[in-house]
């Protein structure tokens, strides 16, 4: 009897203790992530990758939300994570070049400085960091300005997706009416 009472109060403890828990809520900003080639984990499963896994992008996407973005949220000449919460990371399967320069294998953040005609697209060696709070650029592999262009329909969420080119493929970053594209050659 003893035995069963007491078993019986520690599931109840148990149980009170699993229901004061809470989830957090839905983050404002959810997290979403692109590869190179488009699809590849799905294409996977399928078995026809139409080519091998070169890179994937991590971020969270941001909403407009009324705010006027670039000038204010965005503030041109100033360190941007290019989202929101976690910085942005990318990671690659293999070697690339960007910009004429050598990257390894491995995974980086990227930053971004936005201008209203251009772009600095930074990539960092410093992973897993929430925000832009602790960039330290000596901890840059390289630094690529490329033109930011206007777009006619205007995007609610930030977007990120790679675009096959002939010499690799370039990540194309979009919010609001303003996108840029960072090269990236195989």
């Amino acid at each position: 009897m003893k035995k069963t009472l007491a078993l019986l109060l520690i599931s109840q403890m148990i149980f009170l203790s699993l229901m004061a828990q809470t989830l957090p809520p839905v983050d404002k900003s959810p997290m979403d992530m692109s590869y190179y080639p488009a699809n590849y984990p799905v294409l996977k499963i399928q078995d026809k990758p139409t080519e091998p896994l070169a890179a994937r992008v991590v971020y969270s996407r941001p909403q407009k939300a009324g705010r006027t973005i670039y000038g204010g949220l965005v503030k041109y000449g100033e360190i941007w994570r290019l989202g929101a919460n976690e910085a942005t990371e990318l990671e690659f399967f293999k070697p690339v070049k960007i910009d004429g320069k050598k990257v390894a294998k491995g995974r980086y953040t990227l930053y971004a400085i936005a201008y209203e005609s251009t772009w600095t697209f930074i990539l960092n060696k410093d992973t897993d960091t929430w925000g832009a709070f602790k960039y330290d650029p000596k901890k840059d592999i390289l630094r690529i300005t490329v033109p930011a262009e206007k777009i006619t329909e205007p995007l609610e969420s930030l977007a990120m997706s790679f675009e096959k080119t002939t010499t690799g493929f370039k990540l194309v970053v979009a919010w609001d009416s303003v996108k840029a594209a960072l090269p990236i050659s195989l």
